[in-house]
């Protein structure tokens, strides 16, 4: 507790929860939840403690009797408490009663809406890795503060490289190489041997999950077909999955949020024709699709596949700084109560990585793996701006340069390391 590194999402609890009277933190294994959730609860009941989890099971609403703010932690462990809980809330909608926090699908259970507010939760952006004040802010840039666009930042492509094989998983990230990697490892196998059951998936051939994964981890920031997945996770087999069995693998680890799509862009205005729907694909941390893929810093550096088959013309590397780069708008426009999505026409000639919608307008994102920056590098920027006119409250480009500065056609070209809620 001591060690606790203040999170984002901890200002959004400080926001909510004292007109809310039940939130679920929601995320997967390992990003933290039940650190956060503690430290503000009167009780904690980890319900992954089966001496617990038999207590709650026999009488699910003696946690009416605990002192609030209780914690259920992992609460699907007993998921006779959900309902509990939203019958207690029915009965008594005071806020700041309880906090759960869970990694599987609430499948079997009542919605929960009105009674259960649920918040995200991710790994560790790199704003909060880094625990010190970004000083260009998603919000502000929502805002139309354009004179905050400023800053230095020391860390370079080799520390981008670092942050993305180490993870966000609080955790993990503070292992030595070999300990986290094994760490990454286990934490993947868990996924296909033991997690899947949890969830209701019977599991009979796990090397083909495994395929699957890895087919998805290649995938990393592209809009690569399910086939093209399924293709390039079974080459040079002629028993290939069917597309209904790799459909229940998507739809199951999306739900214990391994997976993490980013959705396309649907205009609220008649700006566009022709956009394409697909999502982008996002593994929950970028690490785990280092892992998957057997890359490490040399490899990405080098820009050494490895053999593997990549469903874009961009690198390995920049794929995966754009994922590290999705954690921290993600979480930043999350507090805000923004949405994301990407933008990309059917033909594929203007793609923007991501769009943040707000009460106030549109901020988008292009993201580049480079210390410097181009008229080229904006064009899709550009073209955007030419269609949304003010609707487009301000345009970034995200490097890995070292300083932040607005360039004469207006365009904000910003350090990850700058980058902040």
């Amino acid at each position: 507790m001591n060690s606790y590194a203040p999170r984002v999402v901890d200002g959004e609890l400080d926001a909510l929860f004292g007109d809310l009277p039940a939130i679920l933190l929601d995320g997967a294994k390992a990003v933290g939840k039940t650190a956060t959730a503690a430290r503000r609860c009167a009780t904690v009941r980890r319900l992954d403690d089966a001496a617990v989890a038999d207590v709650v099971h026999a009488d699910p609403r003696i946690v009416a009797d605990d002192k609030a703010p209780v914690l259920l932690g992992e609460w699907q462990r007993v998921p006779a408490v959900w309902d509990a809980v939203r019958r207690l809330v029915d009965e008594q909608p005071t806020g700041g009663r309880f906090l759960l926090t869970g990694s599987a699908p609430n499948a079997g259970t009542h919605s929960g809406a009105g009674r259960i507010v649920t918040l995200r939760m991710r790994p560790l952006c790199l704003a909060e890795r880094l625990a010190a004040d970004a000083p260009v802010s998603v919000a502000r840039l929502l805002a139309g503060d354009h004179e905050q666009v400023r800053g230095h930042s020391e860390l370079t492509l080799a520390d981008y490289v670092d942050e993305i094989i180490v993870s966000g998983f609080p955790g993990i990230r503070a292992l030595g190489d070999r300990a986290c990697t094994a760490a990454l490892d286990s934490y993947l196998d868990r996924i296909v041997d033991h997690d899947l059951a949890e969830a209701g998936f019977t599991v009979r051939r796990p090397a083909a999950v495994r395929a699957w994964l890895r087919a998805y981890a290649a995938g990393t920031a592209t809009t690569a077909s399910w086939e093209q997945l399924r293709d390039s996770a079974t080459a040079g087999l002629d028993n290939k999955p069917a597309k209904t069995t790799t459909s229940n693998y998507t739809e199951l680890l999306t739900q214990l949020r391994i997976l993490d799509p980013l959705e396309a862009w649907l205009p609220g205005r008649n700006h566009f024709t022709r956009l394409a729907s697909s999502p982008k694909h996002h593994i929950a941390d970028p690490a785990l699709a280092v892992r998957l893929l057997q890359r490490n810093k040399t490899h990405l550096l080098r820009g050494d596949r490895g053999g593997i088959a990549l469903p874009n013309d961009g690198s390995l590397l920049g794929n995966l700084f754009e994922s590290l780069v999705a954690l921290t708008v993600r979480t930043a426009a999350q507090a805000t109560g923004a949405h994301v999505a990407h933008l990309r026409t059917r033909n594929g000639d203007h793609e923007v990585d991501f769009i943040v919608e707000g009460d106030n307008g549109i901020v988008a994102f292009e993201v580049k793996l480079s210390g410097s920056i181009d008229d080229d590098d904006v064009k899709h920027l550009v073209w955007l701006r030419e269609r949304l006119g003010g609707d487009l409250v301000d345009a970034v480009v995200i490097t890995t340069g070292p300083t932040a500065y607005r360039r004469k056609d207006g365009i904000a070209v910003v350090p990850l390391a700058l980058l902040g809620a």
